[in-house]
């Protein structure tokens, strides 16, 4: 069973439960996890009108001939000002279905990628008796590597949330709210015990 060593002092580490910590990594059920929860973000609301939409006159611009100019039809056409845009975007959906058992076993392998390489660190929120950027650079400072940063935290420990969340190139988030593409798009990874229980319970939940 690896371990998670505690970051800002203190002795000991949280130890990481081989149902969760031991999954192999899969790729593709990652990259479709991730690519589904980002996909979920998008409102699909973009619109652009097409030359049919556009409230102008159908009228040909000029003559056919004897103008000298070239030979022109309606005003609304994609090349013209003010015309219809061509193959622009229109209302839909971009969801994308991955069934509950594939977004549990991505998300154990993205966990497990993380303990197979060092980057991830537990906190004891109880060490933050008051908001404090200061201390929480400090803990931060322990760890090992360097990019983003993805805090972990569970239902009252606001208070070690005020203090990490206004470092720069660093993430809080509940532990209930944290996806595939969260897990993989941090370069380290900081949970408290209550988090790590959390995300535990929500990787290998039936």
């Amino acid at each position: 069973m690896a371990t998670a060593p505690y970051v800002g002092g203190r002795s000991g580490g949280l130890d990481l439960d081989d149902a969760v910590f031991g999954e192999p990594f899969h790729g593709p059920l990652v990259h479709e996890a991730a690519r589904a929860e980002l996909a979920a973000l998008r409102r699909g609301t973009a619109s652009t009108r097409t030359r049919g939409e556009i409230a102008m006159t159908g009228a040909k611009a000029w003559r056919q001939k004897g103008t000298g100019r070239a030979r022109a039809g309606a005003l609304s056409t994609p090349q013209r000002i003010g015309g219809g845009v061509a193959f622009g975007p229109k209302p839909r959906a971009f969801t994308v279905r991955v069934n509950r058992k594939a977004r549990r076993k991505a998300l154990r392998a993205a966990l497990t990628m993380h303990a197979e390489r060092g980057s991830i660190a537990a906190v004891d929120p109880a060490s933050f008796d008051v908001p404090s950027t200061k201390a929480a650079v400090a803990a931060l400072d322990a760890l090992d590597g360097d990019g983003h940063v993805l805090v972990v935290l569970d239902d009252g420990e606001e208070v070690c949330a005020k203090s990490f969340r206004n470092i720069r190139d660093v993430s809080v988030a509940h532990a209930d709210q944290v996806g595939v593409a969260d897990v993989v798009r941090a370069a380290r990874l900081v949970v408290s015990q209550a988090a790590l229980t959390r995300l535990t319970e929500k990787a290998v939940a039936k």
